[in-house]
C-alpha cells in the first residue's frame, strides 16, 4: 500500500507540472479551441477550482493502484511499459467516457479529441513513472 500511495504522489506531482505546462503550451498554439470553453456549460462560480486542481492527484492514486494490480502485464522498457500502460487505460476508460460525453453534452469533436489526447499523454506519463518507481 506504501508504494501505491508514493508513486502515487509523486506522479501526481509530475502530472500537475506535465498538465500545466501542456495547457499553457495548448492554450499558446490552438487559442481557437480554447473559444468553444466561452459556453455556459463551462461557466463556473469558483467555488470548485480546488477540484480542478486536485484532479491530477486523484487520477494519479486511481492510476496508481491500476498499475499495482496489472502491472505484471506490461513488458519491455519503462517507456513501452508507459506507452502500453496509456493507450490501454484510454482504451478501456477514456474512450467510453469521451463518447458519453460528446453525445450528452453540447461540446465538438475537436474538444472531445482534445481530452482523448490528454488522458492519454497523462496516462502514458503515469505509466512510465509506474515502471520505474515500482517495477
Amino acid at each position: 500500500m506504501k508504494k501505491i500511495i508514493v508513486s502515487g504522489f509523486i506522479t501526481g506531482c509530475i502530472l500537475f507540472v506535465v498538465s500545466y505546462g501542456g495547457l499553457y503550451l495548448a492554450v499558446k498554439y490552438f487559442p481557437w479551441l480554447f473559444t468553444e470553453y466561452f459556453n455556459p456549460l463551462f461557466n463556473s462560480d469558483g467555488s470548485r477550482d480546488v477540484l480542478f486542481y486536485l484532479h491530477a492527484f486523484i487520477f494519479s492514486f486511481a492510476l496508481s493502484w491500476f498499475w499495482d494490480r496489472f502491472k505484471t502485464l506490461f513488458k519491455g522498457t519503462f517507456i513501452l511499459r508507459g506507452i502500453e500502460f496509456g493507450l490501454v487505460y484510454s482504451v478501456i476508460a477514456l474512450l467510453p467516457v469521451m463518447w458519453i460525453s460528446f453525445s450528452a453534452l453540447d461540446i465538438t469533436v475537436a474538444m472531445v479529441s482534445s481530452w482523448f489526447f490528454y488522458g492519454l499523454i497523462q496516462a502514458t506519463v503515469a505509466g512510465m513513472v509506474f515502471a520505474k518507481l515500482n517495477p
